[in-house]
C-alpha cells in the first residue's frame, strides 16, 4: 500500500519567542516542511551569529515528525501481515495443482511410450536416407569435376588452352569449395597452378617464336608497301608524261590513297591476340601488355641500328622497309588488338624511330659524297613517308633532313655534272654530226627540240652541231630530271624556283665556264670556232628547252615558266665563241694583208681589178661565207663578218698610216678605191643571207676607210674642216690620221721647199687645200 502524499503543513509555534523570532521560525519551517533549499537560512544565522536558534528549530522539526514517521509504519505493517495471508493460500493452490500435473503425466507417459519407439526408428531411418542421399550427391559432384578435368585434359592435349582455362576456372570457382572428397580436392588445387603455369608457357613459347617471325615479316611487309608506293608514283610519272598541257600535270597525292594494298594480308596476328586473350583469362593482362610493349620497343632499337659491316648505299632499303613494315604492324595492332597498345604507346615508339632514322640520315648525307647515292636513299625515304602516312604516321621530321640536305645533294650533282660535260667536250672533234637513222635523229635533235623545221630531214643527215651538243644536253636534261626527282614527293609541292635557280648554276656556271675552258684551250683554227660558234647557237634554243622541260615536270604552267624566263645563260662562252672565230679569222685575214707590202704606192697607173691582197681577201671571204652559212646562224655571221670587215678597214687605214708606205699617189688612192669597192659588192653578195637593214649595217663596217677615200678623192678636201659636212660625211674619220694621210698624198712639187724651183708656176688648187686641211689639223692638234 502506498502512504498518501504529506501536505504542505506549518512548523510548530513557540510562545516564549518574540514575533521576528516566530516570523523565522515560520520561515524555516514551511522550508524544511517544502523541502525548499536551507541555505539562505544558514548563512543568515551564521551571518548574525546566533546558529543556537537554527538549531532550536532543526530539533524541534524532528521531533514533530517522529510521530508521523510511527503512523507510516503502523499502516506498512498492516498491508505485510495481509500480504503474507494472500501467500499461504495460494501455496495449498499450487499444491492441488501439483498432483493435478502428475497424474497427466502418468496418462501420457503410459499412452505416448508405443508413439516414441515408433518415431525413434522413423528418425533413424530418415537418417540413413539422408547420408544415402549426400553420399550419392557427393559421387556425382566428384564424378563432374573428374569429367570437367578430364575435358581440361583434352583441351590441353589439343592445343585449346582457353577452353582447358575455361575448365579450370569452372572447377576452382563454382565446384572446388563444393567437392567433398579432400584428397579430390587437394590434387586439383595442386593441378590448377601447374595447368596455369602450363598454358603460360606455352603460349608464352608461342609469342617468342611470333616475335621472332614477324621481324622478317615486317622487312617483307614493308619492301612490298613500299614497292606498291614506288609503282603508284611510276604510274603517276606516266600519266604526267601523256598530259598535254603542263597545267593537267597530275601531284601524286603524298598520303598514299592512290594505290590499294594487300599489306592486311600478308601477316597473321593470331598466336600475339592468342597469348593476349590467355593472358587476359589468367588475369595477367597488364603485366602481358607491358611485356609486349617492351619487347617491340627492344625489337625497333635493334632494327634502328645500322650495320658497320655492309655500306649503307647497300642497306638502306633493308633498313626502312624493316621499320615500315614495323608500324603497319604496329597500326593493325592498335586498329584490332583490343586494347593491346595504345595509341599514346605507338606515337612513342613513332617518335622515337623517327628520331633515331633522323639521326642515320645525317649522319650517312654528312659522308656521301656523290649526288646518285643522296637520290637514291632520298627517293626510297619519300616511299617510305608515303607508304607510312597512309597509316596516319607523321613524316615532315623525315622530309625537313631531306630539305636540309637539298644545297649539298645540288652541290654535288653540279660537281658530277662538271666532270660529264668536260669530258664530253674534250672528246668533241669539232665535226658536224652525221646521223643516218631516223632515231639517231630523235635521239639527238628532236628529244631536245633542236630542230629548226617540223619536216624531217632526208637521211643521212648532217646536222649544224657537233656530238657535243647532245652530249651536253643529255647531262642537263639529266641534272634537271635528278634535280626534280630530289625535290618532288618530298613534301614541298611548289620547287620549280630552286629547280630553275640550280639550273641557272649549272648553265651559267658550270657548261659556261666549260666551254670558256673549251675555247681556250683547244681552239686553234678557224673551223673548230666556227663549229664552236655553231653549238652555241644551238645551245641557246637547248637552254629554252632545258627551263621549259623543268617547269613541265615540276607541274607549273609553261606561261608563267616563259614570264621569268632570263637572259641566255651562256652568253660569256657565245661571246668568248664569236671572239675567237674573229680573231682567228683576222689572223688569217692578216696573213693576206701582208701582200699589202706588194703594192705600189707611188705608181701613176690605177690597178685594174683592185690589189691583190682584196682579190685574196674576197676569195677567202667568199668561201668562208659558204661554209659558215651551212652551220651557223645568220646574225651570228652577221656579226663575225662585220668584225673581219671592219678589222680590213682598220688595217688598211692603219698601213696608210705606217711606216710602210711614205707617199700616196692618187692612182693608188683610187686602187684602194677600187678595193673598197670590191669589199661593198661582197657585203652585197650577202643580201640572200641578210635583210637589207642588215646588209646597210655591214657595209658599215668598212666606213672608215670609204670616209678616207672619199676625203682624200675630193677636189676640196679642206671641206673636212666644215662640222656640218664632217658629221654628216666623214664622221668615222680621226683628226691625226687624216692629217698623216693627207701630207703622204700631197704632191711634193707644191710643198714649201718645192716653191724655190718654180715660183713662177701656179699651186695646185687640191693640193693647197691639203695644205690648208693638213696646217688646220696641226693647229687642232
Amino acid at each position: 500500500m502506498q502512504s498518501p502524499k504529506p501536505r504542505r503543513k506549518a512548523g510548530p509555534t513557540t510562545n516564549g519567542l518574540d514575533s521576528a523570532e516566530k516570523l523565522d521560525e515560520l520561515l524555516i519551517s514551511s522550508a524544511i516542511c517544502n523541502g525548499e533549499d536551507l541555505g539562505p537560512f544558514v548563512r543568515k544565522t551564521f551571518g548574525t551569529g546566533k546558529p543556537e536558534t537554527l538549531l532550536h528549530h532543526l530539533k524541534l522539526f524532528s521531533r514533530s515528525k517522529e510521530s508521523e514517521i510511527e503512523e507510516v509504519c503502523k499502516a506498512h505493517y498492516q498491508d505485510f501481515i495481509h500480504a503474507v495471508d494472500d501467500l499461504k493460500s495460494l501455496l495449498s493452490d499450487v499444491e492441488s495443482l501439483k498432483s493435478a500435473l502428475s497424474d497427466s503425466k502418468s496418462k501420457l507417459q503410459s499412452v505416448a511410450a508405443p508413439l516414441l519407439s515408433s518415431l525413434d526408428s522413423l528418425v533413424e531411418a530418415g537418417t540413413v536416407s539422408n547420408n544415402v542421399d549426400l553420399a550419392i550427391g557427393a559421387v556425382k559432384h566428384c564424378v563432374r569435376v573428374a569429367e570437367i578435368a578430364s575435358r581440361a585434359n583434352r583441351h590441353l592435349q589439343g592445343g585449346s588452352f582457353y577452353m582447358a582455362l575455361k575448365c579450370v576456372e569452372l572447377i576452382e570457382s563454382e565446384l572446388l569449395e563444393k567437392t567433398p572428397s579432400s584428397t579430390l580436392k587437394r590434387m586439383i588445387e595442386k593441378r590448377i597452378p601447374e595447368i596455369r603455369g602450363y598454358v603460360k608457357r606455352r603460349v608464352s613459347k608461342e609469342l617468342g617464336d611470333w616475335l621472332v617471325e614477324i621481324r622478317v615479316v615486317c622487312r617483307n611487309l614493308g619492301q612490298l608497301a613500299i614497292g606498291e608506293a614506288s609503282s603508284s608514283r611510276q604510274r603517276e610519272e606516266e600519266l604526267r608524261i601523256k598530259q598535254k598541257e603542263p597545267e593537267c600535270v597530275y601531284v601524286e597525292d603524298i598520303d598514299g590513297d592512290e594505290y590499294e594494298s594487300s599489306d592486311d594480308d600478308a601477316f597473321d596476328l593470331t598466336p600475339l591476340y592468342r597469348a593476349y586473350h590467355i593472358h587476359q583469362t589468367l588475369s595477367l593482362e597488364d603485366s602481358f601488355k607491358q611485356y609486349y610493349f617492351d619487347n617491340r620497343e627492344l625489337q625497333l632499337k635493334s632494327d634502328s641500328q645500322v650495320s658497320s659491316m655492309t655500306p649503307f648505299l647497300e642497306s638502306h632499303q633493308t633498313f626502312f622497309a624493316q621499320i615500315a613494315g614495323f608500324f603497319i604492324v604496329e597500326d593493325r595492332v592498335l586498329r584490332t588488338g583490343g586494347g593491346l597498345i595504345s595509341k599514346v604507346e605507338v606515337e612513342f615508339l613513332w617518335d622515337l624511330a623517327v628520331t633515331n632514322m633522323c639521326a642515320v640520315l645525317e649522319d650517312q648525307f654528312s659522308r656521301m659524297q656523290t649526288a646518285n647515292h643522296l637520290l637514291l636513299i632520298k627517293d626510297y625515304v619519300s616511299l617510305l613517308g608515303v607508304s607510312l602516312r597512309r597509316y596516319g604516321y607523321t613524316v615532315d621530321p623525315l622530309l625537313e633532313v631531306l630539305s636540309k640536305h637539298r644545297d649539298k645533294y645540288h652541290e654535288l650533282l653540279l660537281s658530277d655534272c662538271r666532270k660529264q660535260m668536260a669530258e664530253a667536250l674534250s672528246a668533241d672533234k669539232f665535226e658536224q654530226m652525221l646521223m643516218k637513222k631516223e632515231y639517231e635523229y630523235s635521239m639527238n635533235v628532236l628529244s631536245f627540240q633542236l630542230q629548226t623545221s617540223e619536216i624531217a630531214p632526208a637521211f643521212p643527215y648532217i646536222a649544224p652541231f657537233s656530238t657535243a651538243v647532245p652530249d651536253c644536253c643529255r647531262i642537263v636534261r639529266s641534272f634537271v630530271e635528278d634535280s626534280v626527282s630530289f625535290m618532288s614527293h618530298g613534301g614541298q609541292l611548289d620547287f620549280y624556283d630552286v629547280v630553275k635557280k640550280y639550273l641557272d648554276r649549272l648553265l651559267g656556271e658550270v657548261l659556261d665556264e666549260a666551254l670558256l675552258k673549251l675555247i681556250s684551250s683547244s681552239v686553234h683554227v678557224v673551223s673548230q670556232a666556227m663549229q664552236v660558234a655553231a653549238n652555241m647557237a644551238v645551245f641557246e634554243r637547248a637552254c629554252d628547252f632545258f627551263f621549259r622541260h623543268a617547269a613541265q615536270l615540276s607541274g607549273v604552267p609553261l606561261r608563267m615558266a616563259e614570264r621569268g624566263r632570263r637572259h641566255f645563260p651562256l652568253t660569256k662562252s657565245q661571246n668568248a665563241a664569236e671572239e675567237t672565230l674573229s680573231g682567228l679569222l683576222k689572223k688569217k685575214i692578216d696573213g693576206f694583208m701582208i701582200l699589202v707590202e706588194n703594192v705600189n704606192w707611188t705608181s701613176d697607173d690605177v690597178p685594174q681589178g683592185g690589189n691583190e691582197y682584196m682579190n685574196e681577201v674576197i676569195i677567202y671571204l667568199e668561201t668562208l661565207v659558204s661554209t659558215a652559212q651551212q652551220i651557223l646562224p645568220a646574225k651570228v655571221l652577221k656579226r663575225v663578218l662585220r668584225d673581219v670587215i671592219a678589222h680590213i678597214s682598220e688595217r688598211i687605214v692603219g698601213t696608210l698610216c705606217g711606216d710602210l708606205v711614205k707617199r700616196l699617189s692618187m692612182a693608188a688612192i683610187k686602187g684602194l678605191d677600187m678595193d673598197v669597192q670590191l669589199l661593198d659588192s661582197f657585203t652585197e653578195q650577202l643580201t640572200s643571207l641578210l635583210t637589207e637593214k642588215e646588209a646597210n649595217e655591214m657595209k658599215t663596217a668598212f666606213v672608215g676607210i670609204r670616209q678616207m677615200i672619199n676625203l682624200l678623192l675630193s677636189s676640196h678636201p679642206e671641206k673636212f674642216l666644215n662640222p656640218v659636212i664632217r658629221e654628216r660625211s666623214y664622221h668615222a674619220l680621226d683628226n691625226r690620221k687624216v692629217a698623216t694621210v693627207s701630207e703622204k698624198l700631197r704632191d711634193p712639187s707644191d710643198s714649201i721647199f718645192g716653191t724655190f724651183g718654180a715660183r713662177g708656176s701656179r699651186q695646185n688648187p687640191k693640193n693647197k687645200s691639203l695644205d690648208t686641211l693638213i696646217k688646220r689639223l696641226k693647229d687642232v692638234s
